[in-house]
């Protein structure tokens, strides 16, 4: 009886510690389990905020988690195999139960220790990036501001008349990723890209204003352009007649290598204008549209006509000019000459050592050739255009001298 007494007591305090070992193993589990869902969702939000940066922390979580499911599976195995609530299992069954469990809690502690160890480590740049999060919503309210602001501004451009499909476009693209990020928020983007996109919207945005803002100036310059041009393709056809006296005056004094390259400048002058007038007509129509972005672009077309015209005139005018002075007087133009290779040959002695041998040889052959430019005005008509050239060539020649020696003093330091 006694025996049996003894035996009872024994399997009641094997169930009990059975039981136990159970209890701590169940509660082991639970804080394991909440543990790996708590981290795997910080691993998650760690994604989406920097992507690149949380590469090492998933591959390290998901060996962790391994871990963890590999303890989970044992603990739930170990809770089918073991009824610890059956009353006919004997001390010994019990006893294996108790073992079980424990095991089982203490791979399931150390799975939990080494989950929130990782979850430390995490924590500094979780703390990082989420203080950086605070940022996004400011600069999204920012975003959102601009897009307004530029909406309106559109808005009222296109009630007064004007083209502003410019800033229209550009506007579009901002509410697109505005759109897009609002949707989606950090979704593929990061922390760092959905910055940079709502930054990105914010400044689109503004300048999609600005532009539509700008409308009525840019009318207002266009109008006055337009006045300015027609202003001045008066002023460049009425120089044709100038051109044609002038090759006129060339034609009668002056050999044909004088003025052969000018040849039909007053034809082209006149159909330089003609262009420019037809570039000026357009414009006017795309002012008249409120266009314009492209009545501007008229506008410069027609002013690229008229500088070509004018330099093509002012090449005539300035040429017989030329021509008159150097025909009244060819030693004129040498002093000048000479005086720009003289001070080539000054600045070239002056160096340590002398003249440099090969700066000496090139303006040694300068003073030949001026020496002997002279020569060239032979005939009855000679070719004052030729010498002339000639004579800017020496003084070019010599300028480049002049640089050559400066820029090597300077290397010498």
């Amino acid at each position: 009886m006694r025996g049996d007494q003894r035996r009872r007591g024994r399997g009641a305090q094997e169930a009990a510690a059975a039981i136990e070992a159970k209890e701590a193993a169940a509660s082991a589990f639970y804080d394991m389990d909440q543990a790996q869902k708590f981290i795997d969702g910080r691993v998650t939000v760690f994604e989406d905020l920097d992507a690149r940066a949380a590469e090492p922390a998933r591959r390290e979580f998901a060996r962790l988690s391994e871990a963890a499911d590999s303890a989970a599976h044992a603990y739930i195995s170990v809770v089918d195999a073991h009824d610890v609530g059956d009353q006919d299992r004997s001390p010994a069954q019990y006893d294996a139960a108790r073992r079980a469990f424990t095991g089982c809690e203490e791979r399931l502690r150390k799975a939990a220790r080494d989950l929130n160890g990782f979850a430390e480590r995490l924590s500094p740049q979780m703390a990082r990036l989420e203080s950086a999060l605070d940022l996004l919503p400011p600069k999204l309210a920012a975003a959102r501001d601009a897009v307004a602001a530029a909406e309106a501004a559109v808005a009222a451009a296109r009630e007064a008349g004007m083209d502003a499909s410019d800033p229209a476009a550009e506007l579009d693209r901002a509410r697109e990723s505005l759109g897009v990020l609002s949707s989606r928020g950090l979704g593929g983007l990061g922390l760092d890209g959905a910055l940079r996109r709502a930054e990105e919207v914010r400044e689109a945005a503004e300048r999609a204003r600005e532009a539509a803002a700008e409308l009525p100036k840019q009318g207002e310059k266009v109008r006055n352009s337009l006045n300015s041009v027609k202003t001045r393709v008066d002023v460049v056809a009425n120089r044709v007649e100038t051109v044609r006296g002038a090759m006129r005056t060339m034609l009668r004094r002056y050999s044909q290598a004088c003025w052969q390259d000018l040849r039909g400048a007053p034809e082209a002058i006149e159909a330089g204008v003609g262009r420019a007038r037809e570039r000026l007509d357009e414009a006017a129509e795309h002012a008249a549209r409120g266009e314009w972005k492209q009545a501007q672009r008229a506008l410069t077309a027609a002013r690229t006509e008229l500088n070509a015209a004018d330099r093509r005139a002012g090449q005539v005018t300035g040429r017989v000019e030329s021509l008159a002075e150097v025909a009244a007087d060819p030693g004129a133009p040498v002093e000048g000459v000479r005086f720009a290779v003289r001070d080539a040959q000054r600045l070239a002695v002056a160096q340590p050592g002398g003249a440099a041998p090969h700066h000496a040889r090139v303006l040694d052959g300068l003073v030949e050739r001026l020496e002997r430019a002279p020569e060239r005005l032979t005939g009855t008509h000679p070719d004052y255009w030729a010498y002339l050239r000639e004579l800017e060539s020496i003084k070019t020649a010599a300028g480049d001298v002049v640089t050559r020696i400066r820029e090597e003093r300077a290397a010498r330091g």
